[in-house]
C-alpha cells in the first residue's frame, strides 16, 4: 500500500489547504470601497460621454445638466454594472477563488424563492402602511418625477431595465455578493455582516430622506437574511428586481 511505502507516502491536508480563499474584515472593505469607486466611475462615465457627444464642456454644469435627463441616468446605472462586475472579478481573481462560489450564484429552489417573496412583501407592505398612517409618500417625489418623466419622453423602457434589471444586480453583487461574502467569514459572522452590509447598501441610497433610508436598511436586513439562508445571490437579486420593478411600474404607468 502507499501509506507503507515510503517513496509514496500518504497525502496529508495541512489546515492551509481547508483555508477558504476569501477576503477577511479590512480586505473586503478596501476592496468594497474601491468597488464603490468603480460603480461610480462607470456611471459618470457614461454621463461625461454623453456630454461630449453633445460637444458640451466637460465640466460640473454640464454633468449635472445631462445627469438630470432620464434616459441619460438609466443609461449611467445601467453603465456602472460592467464596471461594478469587472471590480469584483478582479478582487476574486486575486484570491484566486471561483467567481461562481464566491458571490454564492446559485439558484434557490422554487420554496425558498416563495419564502423571499412573501418576507419581502409582507416589510414592504408595513412601510406602505406606515406611510399612509403618517400621510406619508410611498415613493420619494423626485423618484416620482423622474419615472414619469422619463416615461412621457420614451425612455421607459430604459429606465425599466436600469432599475429593475442593472441596479439590483449591481447593488446585490457588492453588497450581499462581495461584502457578505468576506465580513460572514470574518469577526463579524453571519448577523454581523447581514448588518454592515445593509448599512452599507443604505449609504448607496443617500438621495433619499431618513425614513426611506429606514425603509432601504430593513429590506436590506431581509435579503441579508435570504442570501445566509438559501446560500443563493440569485435569490436576493430576483428579490431586489421584483421590488424595484413593482415600484417603477406602479409608479410610471399608474402614479402610484
Amino acid at each position: 500500500m502507499d501509506s507503507l511505502n515510503p517513496e509514496h507516502p500518504p497525502l496529508i491536508m495541512t489546515p492551509a489547504d481547508h483555508a477558504p480563499r476569501v477576503w477577511k474584515f479590512f480586505g473586503t472593505a478596501l476592496w468594497g470601497l474601491l468597488i464603490f469607486v468603480a460603480m461610480f466611475v462607470g456611471q459618470v462615465g457614461a454621463i461625461l460621454l454623453l456630454a461630449a457627444l453633445r460637444g458640451l464642456p466637460i465640466d460640473m454644469a454640464s454633468i449635472q445638466s445631462v445627469g438630470r435627463e432620464p434616459a441619460a441616468l438609466a443609461l449611467s446605472v445601467i453603465m456602472g454594472l460592467p464596471a461594478t462586475l469587472a471590480a469584483v472579478w478582479l478582487a476574486i481573481r486575486i484570491k484566486k477563488a471561483s467567481f461562481v462560489d464566491y458571490l454564492a450564484l446559485h439558484w434557490p429552489s422554487w420554496k425558498q424563492l416563495l419564502f423571499g417573496v412573501v418576507g419581502l412583501i409582507l416589510v414592504v407592505l408595513a412601510w406602505e402602511t406606515m406611510s399612509r398612517s403618517l400621510g406619508r409618500e410611498a415613493t420619494p417625489g423626485f423618484m416620482t418625477d423622474l419615472l414619469q418623466s422619463g416615461r412621457d419622453k420614451g425612455a421607459a423602457i430604459l429606465l425599466l431595465f436600469a432599475f429593475s434589471v442593472a441596479a439590483p444586480m449591481s447593488e446585490e453583487v457588492l453588497a450581499r455578493g462581495f461584502l457578505y461574502r468576506g465580513w460572514s467569514a470574518s469577526f463579524l459572522r453571519v448577523p454581523g455582516a447581514i448588518i454592515l452590509s445593509s448599512l452599507v447598501w443604505t449609504v448607496v441610497h443617500l438621495q433619499y430622506d431618513m425614513y426611506f433610508l429606514a425603509e432601504v436598511f430593513t429590506i436590506g436586513l431581509w435579503f441579508g437574511y435570504m442570501r445566509h439562508r438559501a446560500n443563493s445571490l440569485w435569490l436576493t437579486i430576483v428579490l431586489h428586481a421584483l421590488n424595484n420593478m413593482t415600484a417603477v411600474v406602479l409608479t410610471m404607468w399608474l402614479g402610484s
